[in-house]
């Protein structure tokens, strides 16, 4: 009788075992995990840092979320990025849009910036060409944006400081400050946001798009 017990008793310890051996393990932090991958295999160097990396704001993390599952984000999360990223745009503090399209296209044109090299006294580039055409004369340019090319011409912008051009302005300005305010997982980089262009560097790249002697809209 004895033994009979004690066998049944070692026949439930093993099923209890094997039980809790065929548990799911839990799920890894795969966001610590990859920012630990990315601090052993990189390192912040002059004025290029491991943080631009590994510390991402909401806006981002969520984007890069759903880039991940292969789905677009839910139309209330976006709008509610857009809306919070909508409210980061600063105005110019003079009320002046527009600066010289001239220093415009030497902006767009400019990749440098950012990288370990580079001298925080140098100004960065806007890097535009990378994405988007700008003139039909170029070489060459990317086309992960739409074409620039009469940016200004196409939306009717004759007077960029009349009152029936603010709208597409304005518009203009905030995107280039931050796109995300009008596409919440949009690739163009947030400019103006993360300090990547001043203020007056912004006003010349406007100048590019919506002056109409710029070689944009002639």
């Amino acid at each position: 009788m004895n033994s009979k017990i004690i066998t049944l008793g070692m026949l439930a310890v093993a099923a209890v075992a094997v039980g809790c051996s065929a548990l799911p393990a839990a799920a890894p932090d795969y966001d610590a995990l990859a920012a630990r991958m990315v601090r052993s295999a990189f390192r912040s160097e002059g004025i290029a840092k491991v943080e631009r990396v590994t510390e991402t704001d909401d806006t981002q993390k969520l984007c890069s979320a759903a880039d991940v599952a292969g789905k677009p984000l839910d139309p209330a999360v976006a709008k509610r990025i857009e809306e919070a990223n909508l409210k980061t745009v600063k105005w110019p503090a003079d009320g002046r849009f527009l600066g010289d399209w001239k220093q415009g296209e030497q902006i767009a044109q400019s990749g440098r910036g950012l990288t370990w090299s580079d001298d925080t006294k140098t100004p960065n580039g806007g890097n535009c060409y990378n994405c988007h055409q700008i003139a039909p004369g170029e070489i060459s340019f990317g086309t992960i944006g739409p074409s620039l090319y009469h940016y200004g011409k196409l939306r009717g912008v004759k007077d960029p400081n009349s009152a029936e051009a603010r709208p597409i302005v304005e518009y203009t300005w905030g995107k280039i400050w931050n796109a995300k305010a009008y596409n919440a997982c949009s690739n163009m980089p947030r400019s103006g946001h993360m300090g990547n262009l001043t203020e007056q560097q912004i006003r010349h790249v406007m100048a590019l798009l919506l002056d109409p002697a710029s070689p944009v809209n002639r």
